[in-house]
């Protein structure tokens, strides 16, 4: 089996591209078989340098790889072109000047069904040896050049997934493969290229249902053997409309952004539109790998939900040994984290780091909740959440604060335990719910209301620290506005 993954670089790897770029590399892994990677460059306005080494990159984080390319179809022109010339000394292709007006005029002649044939018009002889470049006729102006597409008949498209679907030729416009200037167009570049790469199977999406009997054609004149298709149904968000941004996240980068798992994002494209027959949701790469069939493959447009992502992801970000999250934390913060997470004056010590990411991994759905979450015990907030102020330090709160700073300060040790137990020891004795001791707490270390585990959270920062953040909260006048810290200042 050799397959393909051919995408054009005129922006980001959205979504969609992923999925199909994974259903290839799985067909590819389990079939022993091989991954081919085609840069479709022939948009010369849209397609840029930087455009492919945003989908290399996207690629390489959700760790596809692929064995042999990129091949980029603008430099293979050489090729296209002697096939070009292939077709017209044949008679399958010919020189053609007709405009969109004429096409108009042909088929208010013959009806709007009725494929348009320019031969009818155009200069039906085959070059000889030694005549113009393709895409020019002598000394005439230069023409287009169009596939002859036979009266009778039909081009029979054979879909793993769809079956078959017929194209009746007479419908078919004889479809232009070469411009005027002589380069050429999409659907002509895409045959040969699939030819000389011996591609066997087509997995693509369904989109490009109508461009596969053009691409029939070209193959049969060639007297090529045909590769195998299987179009994906297109994806769609959960109110059953075609995926886009409004939807959330609608490209690779912003998945990696948003601190999804790689592996994660790959259990869960796998299962947009292909089933496992056991209603299995969560699959190791090895277990898709082995499982992965074109049969399963549903012809219905599957649901995009960033919601079950997330979900599905929490999953993963659970089951990763603390190190291996820690890794990630810090590879996450490093790249996309916020700017003081980045900065020189924060050290984000590897054990610290580690031992944050334990207590914070049962609240994380996503990387990008680490630092909202557990940033504190590295930063200083420079304020309080509007809301969790006014809810938790106020004059009750503030006095069970007073005396938390008094049990803290005088706890035997400073572990969770010993912090537990001082917290336990104040609760009973004042009788109160342990949210009346514990929010005040957080919001005066954390400047929010949400923390990890307030004992955890507070013997790792320290009884030096905690203490500090518990007398900058009851120093500040009750009455001053304070605004939420998305900027924090470092520990000192």
């Amino acid at each position: 089996m050799r397959v393909r993954f051919a995408p054009s670089p005129t922006g980001a790897l959205h979504i969609g591209g992923a999925r199909t770029a994974l259903f290839n590399w799985l067909l590819a892994r389990s079939s022993g078989g091989a991954l081919v990677l085609r840069i479709e460059d022939t948009d010369r306005e849209r397609s840029t340098p930087e455009n492919v080494e945003q989908i290399l990159d996207a690629l390489r984080w959700l760790e596809l790889d692929w064995d042999e390319g990129p091949i980029f179809q603008t430099q293979r022109s050489g090729r296209h072109q002697e096939v070009l010339r292939q077709l017209l000394a044949s008679g399958h292709a010919y020189h053609s000047d007709a405009t969109a007006q004429d096409v108009k005029q042909y088929k208010e002649r013959h009806g709007a069904d009725r494929g348009f044939r320019g031969a009818e018009r155009a200069q039906d002889a085959a070059p000889a040896d030694g005549e113009a470049p393709a895409g020019q006729a002598g000394d005439e102006a230069p023409a287009a050049v169009r596939l002859r597409v036979p009266d009778e008949g039909a081009t029979v498209v054979h879909d793993v997934i769809r079956g078959e679907t017929r194209f009746e030729h007479i419908h078919l416009d004889d479809p232009v493969i070469a411009r005027s200037d002589g380069s050429v167009l999409y659907n002509f570049a895409v045959a040969v290229d699939d030819l000389d790469a011996g591609i066997t199977h087509v997995v693509r999406g369904e989109d490009h249902l109508s461009n596969t009997p053009k691409q029939l054609l070209v193959l049969e004149a060639l007297g090529a053997p045909q590769p195998l298709y299987a179009h994906l149904p297109l994806l769609h968000g959960p109110d059953g409309k075609k995926l886009s941004k409004r939807h959330g996240a609608a490209s690779v980068q912003e998945l990696r952004a948003a601190g999804y798992l790689p592996a994660a994002v790959r259990n869960y494209l796998a299962l947009l539109g292909w089933g496992s027959g056991d209603d299995a949701t969560v699959m190791s790469t090895q277990e898709l790998i082995e499982r992965f069939s074109l049969e399963r493959v549903s012809r219905n447009p599957a649901q995009f939900d960033e919601a079950k992502l997330r979900w599905l992801n929490g999953l993963y970000i659970r089951a990763l040994p603390v190190a291996e999250l820690a890794e990630r934390v810090a590879e996450y913060l490093a790249a996309e984290g916020p700017p003081l997470a980045r900065d020189a004056g924060v050290v984000l010590d590897p054990d610290r780091l580690a031992r944050a990411a334990a207590i914070s991994q049962e609240k994380m759905q996503v990387l990008a909740e680490f630092w909202p979450l557990a940033g504190f015990l590295f930063a200083v907030p420079e304020g309080y959440d509007e809301k969790a102020r006014a809810r938790w330090l106020g004059d009750d709160g503030r006095a069970a604060l007073a005396e938390t700073r008094c049990a803290l300060a005088a706890a035997a040790s400073f572990d969770e335990a010993g912090v537990q137990a001082a917290l336990d020891g104040l609760q009973e004795r004042l009788g109160v719910k342990p949210r009346e001791i514990y929010q005040p707490l957080r919001v005066a270390l954390t400047g929010t209301a949400i923390s990890p585990g307030i004992f955890e959270s507070v013997a790792l920062l320290g009884r030096e620290e905690t203490l500090r953040r518990i007398d900058a909260a009851l120093g500040a006048h009750s009455g001053e506005t304070r605004l939420k810290g998305a900027h924090m200042r470092p520990n000192t």
